[in-house]
C-alpha cells in the first residue's frame, strides 16, 4: 500500500515523521509532494519518494493526503482530479474549516471515499490527537484503514463534522495552550530560583506526571485535585489564586474563540 502526503509543512511534515517512524508504510511506499527543496531534500535522505509534481503524487498512491493552508485545498484538488481514482483510492483532507461539501463539489464524480481528519502535532512523536470524519462514500473498511493509519500515530476519536472545529480548537490549537501554560510555568520556575532549563524539565515532568495519573486512574481531574490538596495547604492557596486571575474562564474563552 502506497500514501502520498500532498504539502509537507508543518503538520504535513510532522505527519510524514510520524508515518516514517511507524509500521504500516515502508519508507519507500511514501511520497511526498512539496514545492521546497528543503523539504523534499530532508525526506529524500530518509529514504521517503520526493516529487514535486502533486500529480503525479496522487496518481501512484493508494491513500491521497492533501495537507495545505484551507486556501489551498480547491487549487491543489482541481490540480490533482484527473489523477485520482474513485474505485481504488482513498482521499484524506486534513485543513481547519474545509467543508465536505465543498471538496465533492470541487471533485464531483472523481471524488474517491473522503475523509476529513484534524491530528496535532504531536503526531510526528507518535502522540496526536486526531479527529477522523468519514464523509463521502466510505465503508467500514475504509474508516478502519484511516483508524489504524493514524492510531500508530496516537489517539483517535471518530466523529462527525459539525464537532470537527470544536476537536481543533480543544487538540490541534490545544497543544499550543498546553504549551503556553508550561511556558507560563517554567518562567514561574525561574522567579522561584530554578534555572531555565531546570524549571521547564520540572513542568514538564509534572505534567506528564498528570496525565499518566489521570489516564491510570481514570479519576476525574477535580477528584485527582482533591488528593493534593490539604485543608490550609499550599496548593488550595495556589489554585485559588489562579481562580481569581480568570484560570478556568481564561480557558473556556481561549477554547471557544478559536470556533470563531
Amino acid at each position: 500500500m502506497k500514501i502520498a502526503m500532498i504539502g509537507a509543512g508543518a503538520m504535513g511534515g510532522a505527519t510524514v515523521e510520524g508515518l516514517i517512524k511507524g509500521q504500516m508504510f515502508k519508507n519507500e511506499d511514501i511520497t511526498v509532494s512539496d514545492p521546497s527543496a528543503a523539504v523534499l531534500d530532508k525526506f529524500e535522505k530518509m529514504g521517503v519518494c520526493v516529487t514535486t509534481d502533486n500529480k503525479l503524487a496522487a496518481e501512484t498512491a493508494d491513500v491521497v493526503c492533501v495537507v495545505v493552508k484551507p486556501w489551498l485545498v480547491e487549487r491543489v484538488l482541481t490540480d490533482i482530479k484527473p489523477e485520482l481514482d474513485p474505485k481504488r483510492q482513498i482521499l484524506i483532507v486534513i485543513a481547519a474549516g474545509v467543508k465536505s461539501e465543498s471538496i465533492k463539489e470541487w471533485l464531483g464524480e472523481q471524488c474517491p471515499p473522503l475523509f476529513l481528519v484534524i491530528p496535532n502535532i504531536a503526531i510526528a512523536e507518535m502522540a496526536s490527537m486526531t479527529f477522523i470524519v468519514p464523509c463521502a462514500a466510505v465503508v467500514q473498511q475504509h474508516t478502519e484503514l484511516v483508524e489504524r493509519i493514524f492510531g500508530e500515530m496516537g489517539t483517535t476519536l471518530i466523529t462527525d463534522e459539525a464537532h470537527l472545529a470544536a476537536g481543533t480548537t480543544l487538540a490541534s490549537c490545544g497543544i499550543a495552550y498546553a504549551m503556553r501554560y508550561i511556558r507560563a510555568a517554567s518562567e514561574g520556575g525561574v522567579e522561584l530560583g530554578f534555572k531555565a532549563d531546570d524549571a521547564k524539565k520540572i513542568v514538564m515532568q509534572t505534567m506528564k506526571g498528570a496525565v499518566e495519573l489521570l489516564e491510570a486512574s481514570g479519576l476525574h481531574p477535580e477528584a485527582a485535585i482533591d488528593l493534593v490538596t490539604t485543608p490550609g495547604g499550599v496548593t488550595i492557596k495556589g489554585l485559588n489564586e489562579m481562580e481569581h486571575a480568570g484560570f478556568t474562564s481564561s480557558v473556556i474563552r481561549g477554547l471557544k474563540a478559536g470556533l470563531r
